[in-house]
């Protein structure tokens, strides 16, 4: 009842009894029980009568089905490594979860092979006041004023989005002095109180913060392509190039060549990054790909040249 009761604002009672395959009476029964745990549920009047779940003053004892229970760890043992600063709370409820869960979800628990892992040196820690403060001021519409990766100059921005990209927490903002979208890591910002006035949502260039995180990232503008792509043909089977390509797009060509088409933020940084392969690399295009081997060649040359000198 709990579970279809989160699910919509009104249920009729006679909805709730035939969902539940129970009489109108076991539903009053449970209604009761459920608010003597502290639950909030509202009388609804009307023809048919109903109920309504309302928010409370105090947290309840908390009710989930299988499915619920299950994502709820899972969720939890990701906080673990989020670098929010709520790993320890999260490690908490978690022990707390699994001491009242029935044997059944536990093993369905023990049985998922999850181990999440924090990539060394790539989080940043992030404070979770600083991440409720941001996430309120988004919800409120209220402008920001912030120093930034410890200059003193006070900023302001309107915060539209806070967002996860690649293990750090950024806030997607309008910059209302250089009059322009910016990203703002979240474990960079000394917020500064109080908040500015509130202001009216702007539209993101590409859409929707997805889009434009994916487009700032890869340098791009307008699109969440990358800004340079390449093709080049690879002597290695395409079982040892698929797992490193990312999102570029792979072909079997047979007898152990692989087509590649993939992009960068640059030229060189596209060569390089082909690179890693160890394998003959043959160019299809287009000429500003071959250009950028050439001038890796020259760099790698001279980088030989000089260490041959200091041995």
């Amino acid at each position: 009842m709990l579970s279809l009761l989160q699910t919509r604002r009104d249920w009729p009672g006679g909805v709730l009894a035939e969902r539940l395959e129970v009489s109108g009476r076991t539903v009053r029964r449970d209604v009761d029980r459920l608010r003597e745990l502290g639950y909030r549920i509202e009388a609804v009047k009307g023809p048919d009568g109903g109920y309504r779940l309302e928010a409370g003053a105090d947290l309840p004892p908390l009710l989930f089905d299988d499915e619920q229970a299950v994502a709820l760890a899972v969720a939890l043992q990701l906080a673990a490594t989020a670098g929010t600063g709520v790993e320890e709370g999260a490690l908490r409820a978690l022990t707390t979860m699994r001491q009242v869960m029935p044997s059944r979800i536990r093993h369905r628990l023990d049985a998922l092979p999850l181990v999440a892992v924090r990539a060394p040196g790539r989080q940043a820690e992030v404070d979770s006041a600083v991440l409720v403060a941001l996430g309120g001021a988004v919800h409120a519409r209220e402008v920001l004023r912030f120093t930034y990766d410890g200059a003193d100059a006070v900023r302001r921005a309107e915060p539209h989005h806070l967002a996860t990209w690649q293990g750090r927490w950024y806030l997607v903002a309008w910059d209302l002095d250089r009059e322009d979208w910016r990203t703002f890591r979240a474990d960079r910002l000394a917020l500064r109180i109080p908040n500015g006035p509130r202001f009216a949502p702007r539209d993101l260039p590409e859409g929707d913060v997805t889009s434009f995180l994916v487009a700032r990232f890869r340098g791009a503008t307008g699109s969440t392509a990358w800004p340079y792509q390449g093709e080049v043909v690879l002597d290695l089977p395409a079982a040892d190039v698929v797992p490193y390509v990312g999102d570029g797009t792979v072909e079997d060509l047979g007898d152990g060549r692989t087509r590649v088409v993939t992009g960068s933020w640059s030229w060189t940084g596209l060569a390089a990054s082909l690179l890693r392969f160890d394998a003959p690399v043959e160019v299809v295009g287009p000429p500003e790909l071959s250009e950028a081997f050439r001038t890796l060649a020259e760099r790698c040359a001279a980088a030989a040249r000089g260490s041959s000198r200091r041995g």
